[in-house]
Formats: C-alpha cells, structure tokens, sequence
C-alpha cells in the first residue's frame, strides 16, 4: 500500500479526494492522509478520519459513515462508502483515464516545480586518483548519478560534485614505488593500469617492509612542500587517471557540473586552521593536531605529527565552498558507509565553527560491493575493472539480441546492446536498498531475465513494438492522442485499471525517495509497473476481445493511448536510475 500522506497534491485526483473530506469536515485539506487502497474492491483512494472524529469527540468509523453518506461525485470522484473509520473513494474511471494519460504523456505527472528555489549538492562518485576506476566504485557514481535525475525532475537546482581525492599519503606512496619500480625510459607509454599495479605492488610490499610506508610519507611531505619532481609526477599521474575516468563515465552517461580535487583547497588550509585555533577548537594530541569533539570516543585528526594535513582537514573549505557558492538547501556526499565516523565528525566541527548550515550536511551512505566475498579493494588488488563489467554485458547482450531479434541491423544491435548491458549493469547496483552489500556475481549483474534492468527495457521496447504495429500517430516515438475523441469508457476491464492505478503512484514514488536518498524505490516500482502492464497485454493472448490491437477500432485506440502512457512513464523511470529507454530489443 502506497501511503502519500501529505503529498496529496502531487495528483489531482488524490486532491479531488482530500478537498472532499476538508469540504465536509471544515478542516484543511494539507493535513489529510491520502492513501491508495491495497486492493480496488475496497475503492481506489482511503481517507483516514481517525483526526477529525477526535477532534469532534466522535467514534471515527460513525464519522467516516457520514461523510460517506453526504459525499456528492465529482468530476474525478464517483462514490464514496464507509469502510471502519476510512472514508474510500472510487474513481470516475473515464475522467481520470482522460487525466492520466493526457498527464504521462504530456510529462506533467511529477511536481515539476517542488524543488523551485533550493539548490542540491551531491557530491559523488569521488574517486582516488592514480587507480582503475574499479567496479565497486560503481554504487556512489550511480547512485548519486541517480539522486541527481530525481531532484532535478522534481525542479531543484542540483549540482553534481566529482570531489577528487588527489591528495594525501596515497600518492607520496605511489611517488615511492615509481622512483623503485617505475620504467627507467622516460619516454615510456605511461597507463592507469602500470599506476594501479604499481600500488598494489607498494601495498603488498609494504606488509613485508614497514619502512616502506614511512617512504611513502616522506614523499607526500616532499609533495605538501611544493617539491618539483613530486609535483611533476603527481601532475602526470592525475592527468592518466582523470582521461582514463572520462571513459567510464561517457560509457555509463554520467556528467557532472563541476570536477574539483582535494588538492584545489590546499590554499584555504592555512586559514582553516588558524580559525579552529582562535576559537579554540584544536589542540595537540600525541604530537598531532586535533579537534576534540563532544560525544565521540576519538577526535577529527587535522594534521599529523609531521605536520602532513588530512582529507578531513581539505574537506572543511571543500564544505566552505559548497555553502558560499550554491547556498544549498541539502548538501549530499554520496559514500560508502566506512566513512560515516568521519563525515559525523566533520558536521560535528563545522557546527562547532558556528555554521548554522552544517544541518544541512548529509552523508548518504551505501553497502559494499563484495568481490568473491569479500571487499572490494584496490589496494590489496581484489578488484574487478568496471570497463570489463560494462564490456562483458555489452558482449553477452549483443549475442542474445543477434539471437532473439535476427532482423535488428548491425548499427542498431551495436546501439541497443550498448544501452542494454550498461543498463544491466547500473540497475543490479540500485535495486538493492542503498544500506545493503552486493555481491558481483557475473550472471547475477547482467541478467536479462527477471528483477533487473534489460526486463524493464523490453517493458518500454514492447510498448514502442504495439504502438510502431499500430501505425499512423501511434507509431511515432512519441505519440499525442487527440484524447478528447477518444472513447476512454472502452478501458473497462480490470487489469486495464491496475496499470492506471500504478501510473497513478508515479509521483508519489518519486517524491518518497527524497527523505533519505532511496533509488530503489523507483527501481521496485518500475518492476510493478512492468508487471502489471505484462498481465493486462498477455490476457489478449487467450481471448482475442482483450487484445490492445483489437479489432473494434475505438477500443483499439483507447487502449493504445494506455500502451503510450505506460512507455512515457516507463521511459522516464529508466531515464531517473540513469537507464536508457531502447525503443525496440
């Protein structure tokens, strides 16, 4: 039961329903808990009174009966009947159809104008550079690639961050291993992959040799000190790693606003620190620079004892700049949850620091993605390179589709195997709630068969085929009904009805994974969605009156205005979790 409380307003048939219980008990409407009935027998819309009878003194269900018994229809409301203290509605079917479909198609069903006038930042994907683009970096690119299409549907201003992390020890350790075991040719062909073995190498070496890492800090001191070679080096190894990014990203359809490293806040540093000290926040502890925090165990480490600063330490201007630049309504770091001690204690800080805004700071974090069970992890070299992924279910798509589809022409088959495997790909990583691990199982990531990504694009393929059999209007990629000639009482039957009560949640799904960040809440309904609209078009196979392309010409119409409606809200749903929509499979 989809429960939209107080986002009654997203429809104006959930409005229709709410305005009558207001009308009837004198009470605002923005106060009434709209639900949609768990099974249509009951009605199609639940108004709770259980408020109102309080208020009154009265037995809820003695009120629900009489705003039951009173209730006159209206244009999107039929009837009303008493069921315990809910006051259920049936809907007008043939004027809400009317709305429905006009709204799906016209892409006027989400609040376009919720948003208006708050700006979003979300920081995401961020990752280390001078490594592969792993695969298990795939859940904050997507998910916040994800969060980015949502509230800006919805009329935010959304900044999408790219926060580098191309500073810190990692890089004076991999500076070490290049001055060990680096090419002695000058002129060699330098790639990511030379970089990533390089640190794994210095990693694995380090277990052995404890000494290695205090190298590794004595160079990314020699880094912080504007040292030339270290910085010609680090400036290299950014500039392969950063070329390298861009191709998964362009393969995955991920862009941001704005790419900015840690490396870029190194300026504001100083002043930072001499900030915390004038209002008494930092001490020494240890030899290290820290900031002692109320109700943790440990405190925000700002420098080492040999004076080398911290990613905390660049991440308090990096939330600076964020706040003085877009005055967010919600800033937003999309990372995984091993960083949750961290990014409490630098909320905690910036409060400290007297920045009322630092409420507006949250972390979003997410589950793992386990590798052969166990962590993802480029340092100890348990990784799967994300390009293989993508390349891989690029590979068994297209030979499924050559098998399937034998009459699809080679451009289209190199296209829709493209959008098919990548969709695969990035939907096995937001079905799951956002707190839970993944395992990567090669078959379980590019599925094409059940709970995943490629069946919802067939879903939106199947309507495009009906519509393209059709012909005429109907078979343009976007079809607009004269709706106002079309006989919609023809859509009578009930499994008719179920799609038009699933297109009906649209906005309220889209809306309910704002709060805390949820795409798989989308991605659950969309699966609901292609479910229902499978069960309305496969009952035409045994009795040929249920058909979409039957043969009475005005319920064939009135049905495939449905059809159409189904692909633009399932096209928008794909188009929200970063999926593209192929119009045939």
């Amino acid at each position: 039961m989809l429960n939209t409380g107080a986002m009654a307003h997203l429809t104006p048939l959930h409005a229709a329903a709410a305005d009558a219980i207001a009308s009837l008990a004198g009470v605002p409407r923005e106060g009434l808990r709209v639900e949609t009935t768990p099974r249509p027998e009951l009605g199609d819309l639940a108004v709770g009174v259980f408020t109102i009878a309080k208020t009154l003194g009265k037995n809820p269900s003695e009120v629900a009966l009489d705003f039951a018994a009173t209730f006159q229809s209206s244009e999107l409301l039929a009837s009303a009947t008493a069921v315990g203290p809910f006051v259920n509605f049936r809907a007008n079917r043939p004027a809400v159809f009317r709305w429905l479909i006009g709204a799906a198609l016209e892409g006027s069903l989400l609040p376009r104008s919720l948003g208006a006038g708050q700006t979003i930042v979300i920081d995401y994907s961020s990752p280390n550079v001078s490594k592969h683009l792993a695969y298990h970096h795939i859940r904050s690119t997507m998910l916040g690639h994800s969060l980015v299409q949502i509230f800006r549907a919805l009329g935010y201003t959304v900044v999408g961050l790219n926060h580098l992390g191309d500073w810190g020890t990692t890089h004076g350790k991999l500076i070490a291993a290049w001055k060990k075991w680096g090419p002695s040719d000058p002129n060699a062909t330098v790639d990511i992959a030379m970089l990533n073995d390089l640190y794994v190498r210095f990693s694995a070496a380090a277990k052995l040799d404890p000494t290695l890492d205090a190298e590794g800090r004595a160079e990314f001191k020699k880094l912080e000190d504007g040292d030339p070679e270290a910085h010609a080096l680090w400036s290299r190894f950014k500039t392969i790693s950063l070329a390298e990014y861009q191709t998964a990203y362009d393969a995955l359809g991920v862009t941001f606003d704005l790419v900015k490293g840690e490396s870029e806040y190194l300026p504001e540093v100083p002043r930072v620190l001499a900030d915390l000290a004038a209002k008494g926040l930092s001490s020494e502890s240890e030899g290290a620079l820290v900031v002692m925090l109320p109700d943790e165990k440990t405190p925000l480490l700002l420098k080492k004892s040999d004076d080398a600063t911290l990613y905390s330490t660049r991440d308090i201007p990096s939330a600076e700049f964020r706040w003085n630049t877009w005055h967010f309504a919600r800033s937003l770091y999309v990372v995984d949850r091993g960083q949750a001690l961290h990014f409490r204690q630098l909320f905690k800080t910036l409060s400290l620091m007297g920045y009322e805004w630092a409420s507006k700071c949250e972390h979003v974090p997410y589950g793992l993605v386990q590798i052969g069970g166990k962590k993802g992890s480029t340092k100890t070299g348990n990784v799967v390179l994300l390009k293989d992924v993508i390349s891989e279910a690029d590979s068994r798509v297209r030979a499924l589709l050559a098998e399937i589809n034998p009459e699809l022409a080679p451009e289209a088959l190199t296209t829709i195997a493209t959008q098919v495997g990548t969709g695969a790909v990035v939907f096995a990583n937001l079905v799951a709630q956002r707190d839970k691990d993944v395992a990567f199982e090669w078959d379980r990531v590019i599925a094409l068969q059940g709970d995943s990504g490629p069946y919802l694009q067939y879903s939106h393929a199947r309507c495009a085929s009906i519509l393209r059999k059709a012909g005429g209007d109907w078979a343009t990629a976007n079809p607009r009904p004269q709706l106002r000639e079309l006989d919609l009482t023809k859509l009578g039957t009930g499994a008719e009805w179920a799609v038009a009560r699933s297109l009906i949640d649209f906005p309220a799904v889209v809306v309910a994974t704002l709060p805390k960040c949820e795409p798989h809440i989308i991605c659950h309904y969309l699966l609901s969605l292609a479910g229902e609209f499978s069960r309305w078009y496969t009952a035409g196979n045994g009795d040929p009156s249920l058909r979409v392309l039957c043969d009475d010409l005005p319920t064939r119409d009135a049905r495939l205005a449905l059809v159409a409606a189904v692909k633009a809200v399932m096209a928008e749903g794909l188009s929200l979790l970063g999926l593209a929509a192929p119009e045939q499979m």
